[in-house]
């Protein structure tokens, strides 16, 4: 900095710290802070309900309409399973890439507000809450 010499600038910071006022504004930011970081953990919470629910549907869904496959065609459905399953994770690999998001994608094609959408109890389970 230029025209203010450093020892200005520790005592102006000893100033704020010991004056008596620096206790609350130190109180109000960390507050401020952690505001910001429940409502960024409630996101991440929301998001993780809405990937275990697709994922439990999906699971759900392809267990009752698969039909096994027979002894004589096993070989041919591993080897496709392989090249679907490398397919699917060069997709998802572009889909990172690009800086897109499925969920960020629902949430806009939902664009629910925060008191209608899913809560989780203190037992970990999602309770759809009525609005």
């Amino acid at each position: 900095m230029k025209g203010i010499s450093k020892s200005s600038i520790v005592a102006a910071a000893l100033a704020s710290w010991l004056s008596p006022d620096s206790g609350d504004q130190r109180e109000a930011a960390m507050a401020k802070r952690l505001d910001r970081l429940s409502r960024q953990f409630e996101k991440l919470e929301r998001d993780q309900v809405i990937l275990i629910e697709a994922v439990a549907l999906y699971v759900r869904y392809f267990l009752t309409v698969s039909t096994p496959v027979p002894e004589a065609h096993q070989d041919a459905a591993r080897a496709q399973g392989k090249a679907r399953y490398t397919q699917f994770i060069e997709q998802l690999s572009r889909h990172l890439m690009r800086g897109q998001s499925l969920i960020k994608d629902l949430h806009e094609e939902i664009s629910p507000d925060a008191d209608s959408f899913v809560k989780v109890d203190e037992a970990g389970m999602a309770a759809e809450t009525s609005p």
